[in-house]
């Protein structure tokens, strides 16, 4: 047995663990609801109630922050009972049964850490710890409580990733070989945590494009790549100029299994008519080539609008999937809420966001000492 298939043997037995407790807690439910807990009452925060007051199976119970007026203009906002300034008060306060963290980055292996000691469930924004040691340690401690941990993005959610999986699966672009994905703004200027360490452009855009690739294209076996930082002073609105600590600019290359290339660049210095919210982006951002064939998603892999694709049986492009459906990607909590209440295992796997978490670990060592860096983390492939 190679080291890659004792890798995808081991991480499909976890998810069969996984898999049976999740079953085991949607049986043990006296109703259809999932009540939930919401940390972080930033900007984000403003796109998840939403979606997750709309859900026939989440009960939003409390909101959560350290600035104790934005949680409490949340509350009021989405007809939230409790409110708290602290996680510690949360916890101890209304019972709910899963996490939902939206804070700063840097501050998600702590608090998804004290959730799971509470017994409760999470689901994380990305990334869901700082460092792949500390988000293994998370998930293995989850398996011991019984409990699951979940981390964005939900990418892998969206019919064009379902088209294009299948494609690929069923070799309609003959041998891949190569794949590319961009994604970049001019940067957020609410918050210095993007900027400030263990924050920066991969953990907070290039986990997008990598968990798109890694999810068409298999497990990545190793990472080389070069990171900088090209605009070394930001305005941020409510501190004035910070230094800027972690990556701005990061260009990632990962070999696949079969010899497979692909390429992620992102970054806080993209220059983009659509801003930071691109939902109004029409051009392409991610590619995949083969030997019959090539293909393209139309905006980005968080946002799409369609695949466009050429084989040689079809040389004239043609668009596919233009409609998204029901799929948004601030979508997973309620997507993972719903897999709890009826015991269905969701396309979101936390073994994925591992993989994600290790190889922007690697990408930034490589940036610092020019190596190539061999990865060990695997997940569950094909995703779908």
């Amino acid at each position: 047995m190679t080291r890659q298939q004792f890798l995808q043997q081991s991480a499909m037995a976890g998810a069969a663990v996984l898999l049976s407790s999740l079953e085991g807690f949607a049986l043990s439910r006296d109703n259809k609801k999932i009540k939930v807990a919401v940390i972080g009452c930033g900007s984000v925060s403003g796109s998840y109630l939403p979606h997750l007051s709309a859900s026939s199976f989440v009960e939003i119970v409390s909101v959560c922050d350290i600035i104790p007026e934005r949680a409490v203009a949340r509350a009021r906002e989405f007809n939230v009972a409790h409110y708290y300034p602290h996680i510690d008060q949360m916890l101890a306060g209304v019972p709910f049964d899963m996490m939902i963290t939206l804070t700063d980055m840097q501050e998600h292996g702590r608090l998804n850490r004290q959730a799971l000691e509470a017994g409760k469930h999470v689901w994380s924004e990305k990334p869901l710890a700082n460092t792949y040691k500390e988000g293994r340690a998370l998930v293995d401690f989850a398996q011991s409580k019984k409990l699951r941990i979940w981390g964005a993005p939900a990418v892998v959610n969206s019919p064009q990733f379902a088209f294009m999986s299948k494609a690929i699966r069923e070799g309609k672009l003959g041998r891949v070989s190569s794949a590319h994905a961009h994604y970049g703004h001019t940067g957020p200027t609410w918050s210095s945590f993007f900027y400030e360490e263990l924050g920066g452009s991969l953990p907070d855009l290039g986990v997008y494009n990598l968990a798109t690739l890694t999810g068409l294209l298999g497990p990545a076996k190793s990472v080389m790549a070069m990171t900088t930082i090209v605009t070394p002073e930001r305005k941020i609105d409510n501190k004035g100029t910070i230094q800027v600590r972690a990556e701005d600019n990061s260009q990632v290359i990962m070999e696949h299994a079969g010899g497979v290339l692909s390429n992620v660049q992102c970054g806080f210095n993209f220059f983009d008519p659509h801003g930071h919210q691109g939902k109004s982006e029409e051009n392409q951002t991610i590619q995949i080539w083969g030997t019959h064939g090539n293909m393209a998603l139309a905006g980005y892999d968080w946002a799409p609008h369609g695949v466009d694709m050429v084989t040689h049986d079809h040389e004239a492009p043609q668009r596919f999937v233009p409609d998204p459906g029901d799929y948004v990607w601030q979508q997973g909590a309620s997507v993972i809420s719903e897999s709890l209440v009826t015991g269905t295992e969701p396309l979101i796997a936390v073994e994925h966001a591992l993989h994600v978490l290790e190889i922007i670990e690697a990408a930034r060592k490589s940036g610092k000492t020019g190596r190539k860096i061999n990865l060990k983390s695997s997940f569950k492939f094909p995703v779908v």
